[in-house]
């Protein structure tokens, strides 16, 4: 006997829901400190994330780079343990501990294995509390960065990355000049700076600790406090005041050529303000337009100078935000006897874009950006990074679920607003190359840009 069919419809296959952040579970401490919390089932390496708001401005003029002294010296040894000491502590369970700063502010990064968690946060607790800064420590890492300065100078773009700075920003502002300070700033740091810096601004008012991983029987709470429910602010501690933007140079718009005699290759970075997170037309369309622009292979930029012209690797288009504020760049590198060329066309790229955006990039944009954020968060530690970076700015990864729903309302009319609010022709521009090859080519463009053009020595 035969058994009879039954027709079973087949089911619809519906788009994808837009990834929504795991929900956080939030405290205050009473001494101020922030705990965010992220149950991530499976995920059994703990990523625990401090960030400490302490803008560089607060640093000494005269010791600029004291902040990044002090945070890469927190687990060079404390009052009970030496520096060698300490390193085994962490080995022993392998705790990974690293900080580090910015122009936001301080950053420390600890993961630990879900069992050690508790043993992590005690050591935690000492870098944060009792770091004795050795004088030899110091000493060690002060020498370091030198290094680091002199190296950067020798890497076109990172060299092109100081000149940025220093044209873009106004002079007085503390963002014209590396964050981690220059050589004669640095050179000038000692232990007693240091330990100066950490006891009069290092303090758990307003920092925010971020805890993700498997918190399966873990009281993670609990935990947090009895570790640093003790750190306490400084005596006669202030505030930082509210963030404002810095304020940008009133000669940017020009472009600025470090010289490199017999280069074979070119930096370029063009760069021009640009939002931060809290904009008030919404953040949705700026990774979108980053994409667009010069995200992928298939983007404007890379289309014609590597596809077509094979004059690059890849230049890449990025809207960074800051606390305030914001830049939007575009750089890389070509080959040095397309310079001028290559400069024609990528500002002749960014202006045109002022013109609009096709249905069919606009939407690739946004399924990339959507489709790809499931797993850009899918692990513990790319969790807690996405809400202490957010921490810094005084959101939460709220923005991060809201911002990829927004994504569905992203349409080239939006996109072609939010660039133009920005990206309205008035560019900075840095080349990194030979002066004598390229500077007379660069001065005859047709942009304005480029009438004004200064070299200076690499």
């Amino acid at each position: 006997m035969s058994t009879p069919t039954v027709d079973i419809p087949r089911p619809d296959v519906l788009p994808p829901e837009p990834y929504t952040f795991p929900v956080a579970e939030r405290r205050t401490l009473p001494n101020g400190l922030d705990v965010v919390v992220y149950d991530v089932p499976g995920q059994y390496v703990h990523s625990v994330r401090l960030s400490v708001p302490l803008p560089l401005s607060r640093e000494p003029r005269e010791r600029e780079g004291v902040a990044t002294i002090m945070a890469r010296t927190l687990d060079e040894g404390t009052e009970t343990h030496s520096s060698s000491e300490f390193a085994l502590l962490l080995e022993r369970k392998g705790v990974a501990l690293g900080a580090g700063a910015s122009e936001a502010g301080i950053s420390v990064d600890v993961d630990v294995a879900k069992r050690h968690l508790e043993y992590a946060l005690d050591l935690l607790r000492q870098t944060l509390t009792e770091p004795a800064f050795p004088a030899a420590e110091v000493a060690r890492h002060v020498k370091q960065r030198l290094a680091e300065i002199e190296q950067e100078r020798s890497v076109a773009a990172q060299r092109g990355a100081i000149e940025l700075i220093a044209t873009f920003f106004d002079p007085d502002e503390r963002s014209s000049r590396p964050t981690a300070g220059t050589r004669d700033t640095v050179a000038a740091i000692t232990r007693d700076d240091v330990a100066a810096f950490h006891a009069r601004e290092f303090s758990p008012v307003g920092a925010t600790l971020v805890l993700a991983g498997d918190l399966d029987d873990v009281d993670a709470f609990a935990a947090i406090e009895a570790a640093l429910g003790g750190w306490s602010a400084p005596d006669g501690w202030e505030a930082p005041p509210e963030p404002v933007a810095a304020r940008t140079a009133a000669n940017r718009g020009r472009v600025v050529l470090v010289d490199r005699p017999g280069s074979v290759q070119t930096e370029l970075i063009v760069a021009t303000p640009g939002p931060d997170r809290r904009v008030d037309s919404g953040w949705a369309p700026y990774p979108v337009l980053g994409f667009v622009l010069g995200g992928s292979p298939n983007a404007r930029v890379d289309a014609v100078l590597r596809e077509e012209k094979g004059y690059t690797y890849g230049i890449r288009s990025v809207f960074r935000p800051r606390r305030r504020g914001g830049l939007f760049l575009t750089s890389g590198s070509v080959r040095g006897d397309v310079t001028v060329e290559s400069l024609d066309i990528l500002l002749t790229i960014l202006d045109g874009a002022r013109q609009g955006f096709t249905d069919i990039e606009t939407k690739q944009g946004v399924d990339y950006i959507a489709m790809t954020a499931a797993s850009r968060y899918a692990t513990a530690d790319a969790i807690a990074d996405e809400a202490a970076t957010l921490a810094f700015e005084g959101l939460t990864t709220e923005f991060t679920t809201a911002t990829l729903r927004d994504l569905a309302a992203v349409d080239p009319e939006r996109m072609v607003d939010a660039y133009g609010r920005f990206a309205d022709g008035s560019w900075t521009v840095v080349v990194v190359g030979d002066a004598a090859a390229h500077a007379d080519g660069i001065r005859a463009l047709a942009h304005p840009v480029a009438q004004d053009v200064t070299v200076v020595t690499g």
